[in-house]
């Protein structure tokens, strides 16, 4: 039952992270000035694809436990806010809302991680480092405005 559960789950992270192939990051994204330690590009996909597959895995674990409803409708907000992101950031270009977007998802992903540790202190483990990369792409984005105000809107 749980290989079903983290099929299912890993589909939820792979629909919110293929937002990043429907709105690639572009030229305009490049022509920004973005401060020296910005991660390299390559960096990023497989960051995500280790964090999906721990996201994934944390919600199947808390899935097959008893009293998950709470972990449950926090890792569905979070995996939400997670694929809002990128539309916002990179296809609207629209840096303070993507910043909006990305403190809502590093609270849900902060409350997630509480709240699945209650459940199951692995799933609760398996979130630190997924709170610890949306810090830093919360620190970038918002780096990325301070650096860029000409282009900054909404």
């Amino acid at each position: 039952m749980i290989w079903l559960c983290f099929s299912i789950f890993l589909v939820a992270c792979l629909a919110a992270g293929s937002t990043g192939g429907l709105f690639p990051p572009g030229k305009w994204y490049a022509d920004l000035r973005k401060p020296s330690w910005t991660p390299p590009n390559w960096l990023f996909p497989v960051a995500w694809t280790t964090l999906y597959v721990c996201i994934a895995a944390a919600g199947a674990r808390v899935a097959v436990s008893p009293d998950n409803g709470v972990a449950m409708a926090l890792w569905a907000l979070q995996v939400a806010l997670n694929g809002l992101w990128t539309p916002v950031f990179f296809g609207l270009q629209k840096m303070k809302l993507g910043m909006v977007v990305l403190a809502g998802l590093w609270l849900s992903v902060a409350a997630s991680l509480l709240a699945l540790w209650q459940v199951d202190w692995i799933a609760g483990l398996l979130f630190v480092p997924y709170l610890c990369w949306v810090t830093v792409a919360g620190a970038l984005n918002l780096a990325v405005i301070r650096l860029n105000p000409e282009k900054t809107s909404g």
